[in-house]
């Protein structure tokens, strides 16, 4: 890589184009310098600088060169940077980057929550954590998944999601590269909290479905949704702390003994912001629901298994399932409810 400094060596998630620029703008190496060792013409090193100089209006792009050049990516600062007061949240020189490892897990995540219809990852100043929501039919927005703020401005640099307009709030959505970036992931089984085969190897929802979205699409018969809006935000609050669960470097949790037996294992501070911490909450979530009505939430919103197959599993009657969901849904809603009120801990 040209002119990689050890901790930017380190980062191999980064953009070729970015360490051009960076070294252009940090380093004050010359253009036809960096052509010259790139081996290609001087124009071409121009275009790529250029590229990134006009979308610094991105905020997690502006704000993501800034901590790249906080780290060490430059020696010195250029004018443009020193110039007036910084756009964004200010970078400091102990401000940490995502490692590859990082990165590669949380795209598993997150940009399978953007591939559903109607999300998108949103982020204001100042905050140090973007959510990806969904909106509705209704137009009611459900938050889906939470993703820090460093890791955020990687998968904007690297072009798997891109702003969707200004404001306060900045928008963004995914984009093809994203969507290919998710299929190989998938295609190389590292989406493993999320498995999207059933028993039988067959196929039940594509990148942008599950389980729990198909039934929230279907009315009853007097035309009001089979779930409503506080049933959905619950069932999906669960799956995202159930991945962010699955994220922790411990060994696999045995859910299934959870929802059966309970436990009396110590565990983190639920109210913490880690895998472990994630894990108390599901764990006291599921202990909560207790079996049956804990079976079915976590196989159809966490494992992402179709109905027809956990009514197998479990021995149940054909389409009785969906009934079973909505009551463990309504149960698991008044459990959040009571714990920590109608409305989730603020993010950032």
């Amino acid at each position: 890589m040209l002119l990689a400094t050890p901790a930017m060596a380190a980062l191999g998630w980064v953009p070729n184009d970015v360490r051009l620029y960076l070294a252009h703008t940090e380093h004050g190496t010359s253009i036809r310098a960096l052509a010259r060792e790139a081996g290609c013409h001087a124009s071409t090193v121009m275009r790529q600088i250029r590229r990134y100089e006009q979308r610094r209006d991105d905020p997690l792009i502006d704000h993501a060169l800034r901590r790249l050049g906080a780290l060490g990516v430059g020696r010195g600062t250029p004018d443009h940077l020193t110039g007036g007061e910084m756009k964004h949240t200010k970078i400091t020189r102990d401000s940490a980057a995502p490692t590859d490892t990082q990165i590669e897990k949380e795209a598993a995540r997150v940009l399978r929550r953007l591939a559903e219809p109607g999300a998108c990852l949103a982020i204001a100043q100042g905050m140090e954590n973007a959510v990806v929501v969904r909106e509705g039919a209704d137009g009611q927005t459900v938050r889906t998944a939470v993703v820090g703020r460093a890791v955020a401005e990687a998968m904007a640099l690297r072009d798997w999601i891109a702003a969707a307009g200004g404001g306060k709030i900045a928008r963004y959505h995914l984009t093809n590269a994203g969507r290919a970036k998710l299929k190989k992931i998938l295609a190389d089984g590292a989406d493993r909290a999320a498995p999207s085969v059933s028993d039988g190897g067959r196929v039940r929802y594509g990148l942008a479905e599950s389980p729990l979205l198909t039934l929230a699409r279907r009315r009853d018969k007097d035309g009001t949704p089979f779930l409503t809006e506080p049933l959905l935000a619950a069932g999906e609050r669960l799956r995202e702390d159930f991945e962010l669960a699955q994220m922790g470097g411990s060994a696999p949790q045995d859910w299934d003994r959870v929802v059966t037996q309970g436990t009396t294992a110590p565990t983190a501070d639920p109210k913490g912001t880690g895998p472990e911490a994630a894990r108390a909450r599901v764990a006291a979530a599921l202990g909560d629901l207790g079996p049956g009505l804990g079976d079915v939430v976590l196989r159809c919103c966490c494992q992402l298994e179709g109905m027809e197959a956990i009514e197998r599993r479990m021995g149940w009657a054909a389409r009785s399932g969906k009934i079973v969901l909505r009551i463990a849904l309504q149960r698991l809603r008044r459990y959040y409810d009571e714990i920590e009120g109608k409305w989730s801990p603020m993010i950032g």
